[in-house]
């Protein structure tokens, strides 16, 4: 009788004991994920085929520099700007990105006018700076009117010589170069008189600038004999 009920006592506590090879009880529940929204492909718009095939226009090609008339037109009418006094009229041919320079002397202080200052050029008595003397060493100081305005009224007349990118010269004692190796130039050059023996001789460089396909004044240089 005891060796039958030992045997029922460990039936019994074999049936309440778990394996020990089962897994733990799970401590969270596990969420299948979302399920992925499909987002429709965007429906192609069909292009009409063009009715008519269109003309390309011919890239239009600027004449040369020396060879187009705009540049001496430019210049006649700078030169009865300056006859005339008008500086609405001047500053319509100044720069419009760069202004102009003035420079009296060759070696000279560049003196720039914009094109609102250009407007009254020929009113301002504002004394410039435009550098030394090459006869008395001293410095030259007076507004545009009194020092360089009756040089560029003898010079810019249509008996003036017009030589394209190349420096017009009349006896001189130095070399002659142009300032401003990036801008196209005119020489006006006026031959001076029999009365001097041509000493008298005096070129304006006028350095242009294309803004846009029109023709600028950049630049006016001056040069004369110098002893």
């Amino acid at each position: 009788m005891k060796y039958t009920l030992s045997i029922l006592i460990l039936l019994t506590v074999a049936a309440c004991s778990a394996p020990v090879d089962q897994a733990p009880p799970p401590t969270a529940l596990i969420v299948d994920p979302p399920q992925a929204t499909l987002i429709p492909a965007p429906t192609a718009t069909p292009i009409p085929a063009p009715t008519q095939v269109p003309t390309l226009a011919q890239p239009t090609v600027p004449l040369a520099f020396c060879s187009d008339p705009l540049p001496k037109n430019l210049i006649s009418t700078l030169g009865n700007a300056f006859a005339t006094r008008d500086g609405a009229l001047l500053a319509s041919l100044v720069s419009p990105t760069r202004g102009m320079d003035v420079l009296f002397y060759r070696n000279g202080k560049a003196v720039n006018y914009d094109v609102e200052h250009a407007k009254f050029i020929f009113e301002t008595t504002y004394a410039a700076d435009w550098g030394l003397s090459f006869g008395s060493g001293d410095a030259t100081l007076g507004s545009f009117q009194d020092v360089v305005l009756p040089s560029l009224q003898t010079v810019f007349t249509p008996q003036a010589e017009l030589i394209c990118n190349q420096l017009k010269l009349g006896g001189a004692t130095y070399v002659g170069e142009w300032p401003y190796p990036y801008l196209d130039y005119y020489s006006v050059h006026f031959a001076g008189t029999d009365q001097f023996g041509g000493l008298n001789w005096q070129t304006w460089g006028v350095g242009i600038e294309n803004v846009a396909g029109q023709f600028y004044v950049a630049a006016l240089v001056h040069y004369v004999w110098e002893p």
